[in-house]
């Protein structure tokens, strides 16, 4: 278990290809996550990448500034339709279209998608709706 943001810093950050793999799918509880997003800002993607990042995490960096970061919540297999719902007006595309073709997206979020701006979010909606390809 990853114990300070110190700690999945350096593994981040390590050349060691063990330690950067502890950084990707160890877990570590919600205070260490968020000290690691406080004291090391650049470090949010990786937070994000994190296979075991807790929902409270989660949903914190789903209002991240930078759309790489929102763009891995919005990929992750565990996303609850309460995230997938923060992301649906999301101003980078990337972010929603990662939404769209995200197999838990549920028919709530693809009927709003039929209205997105934009055109292959919209056809992607259309497709799974024609298909019944949601949650």
């Amino acid at each position: 278990m990853i114990t300070s943001a110190t700690e999945f810093y350096r593994l981040r950050t390590s050349e060691n290809p063990d330690e950067y793999l502890r950084a990707a799918w160890e877990e570590a509880s919600v205070e260490v996550w968020k000290e690691v997003i406080n004291t090391y800002p650049d470090m949010a993607f990786w937070v994000a990448q994190n296979k075991t990042v807790p929902f409270e995490v989660m949903d914190i960096l789903s209002e991240h500034p930078e759309w790489r970061v929102r763009c891995m919540i919005a990929s992750k297999n565990k996303i609850t339709e309460d995230l997938q719902m923060k992301f649906v007006n999301d101003i980078e595309v990337l972010v929603r279209r990662s939404i769209a073709r995200h197999k838990k997206a549920t028919l709530k979020i693809l009927q709003i998608f039929i209205n997105d701006e934009d055109e292959e979010i919209r056809a992607i909606a259309k497709s799974r709706i024609e298909e019944g390809r949601y949650k």
